[in-house]
């Protein structure tokens, strides 16, 4: 599993300075007025990598890359990694060779903005293993995450008002039911902006034509479904040429017309 993993780099300061510090008497913590700070026993490249849940705070070379010490750091804050009482930019680590042996130092940057991305890197790094840990931790027991509970508690009640939804039922609108004639025809509803056909008396009704009753004549092969009205007669209307003769018109006249000629004289 160790070999699968990656390493990848979380943060990188040019300019780091690393002293000597004396042995801590007390638990009050380090203190930076206690060292040289103007004879720093080495100055170099600052590199914070990670390789699965643990950092490694690298000294290096600034040209050649040259590893001059490491630290690495399971735990933020912690024994690895302490802030000095007295200052921001100034911290301990605790180095190791590899062979067992460790050591503490004392490191420090001149700029305070590098000692908040130090700081920084390191808290984003741990805060994320925590997460981790915590999502491993609920893949192995799902059931003990927190539940959501959708129960009604002990006196809680819920109103619901149903004349108002009745009323918005009703506002949307039904759709209106087609009439349906005799014989089981339906009557389709006209289209929008067309003139309406007068539609065909209902049994029991008379028809009126030229002012007398007629009965419709129901064929008797359509079972009552289809009606045949006669048809009236179209009236007499009076022709006339205004330039000719009006003996042709029908009905009594008040003129006389002279033969031959083509005025009218009342």
């Amino acid at each position: 599993m160790e070999e699968a993993e990656y390493e990848s780099v979380l943060c990188v300061k040019p300019d780091v300075h690393v002293y000597r510090i004396p042995p801590r008497a007390t638990n009050r913590g380090y203190r930076a007025a206690e060292w040289q700070l103007d004879q720093p026993s080495w100055s170099g490249r600052l590199r914070i990598t990670a390789k699965g849940r643990v950092a490694y705070i690298k000294l290096e070379d600034r040209t050649s890359g040259e590893l001059f010490a490491q630290a690495p750091v399971d735990q933020f804050p912690g024994t690895a990694v302490e802030s000095v009482t007295d200052s921001s930019r100034y911290f301990v680590i605790r180095i190791e060779d590899g062979n067992g042996r460790r050591a503490f130092i004392g490191i420090g940057f001149g700029d305070r903005g590098d000692a908040f991305d130090f700081n920084v890197a390191l808290q984003d790094h741990f805060k994320w293993v925590k997460q981790q840990c915590e999502f491993a931790k609920q893949a192995q027991n799902p059931d003990q995450g927190p539940k959501l509970d959708l129960s009604f508690k002990e006196g809680q009640t819920i109103k619901l008002n149903i004349a108002s939804m009745k009323k918005k039922e009703g506002a949307a609108g039904t759709p209106r039911a087609r009439p349906t004639s005799t014989g089981g025809l339906s009557l389709l509803p006209p289209p929008p902006g067309a003139r309406t056909a007068a539609l065909a008396p209902l049994p029991g009704e008379h028809l009126s034509v030229g002012g007398s009753v007629v009965q419709p004549a129901v064929s008797p092969s359509s079972g009552g479904a289809t009606v045949s009205w006669p048809q009236p007669k179209p009236a007499t209307t009076a022709t006339a040429d205004v330039w000719g003769d009006f003996t042709k018109s029908t009905g009594s006249t008040s003129s006389q017309t002279q033969p031959g000629a083509g005025w009218v004289q009342f």
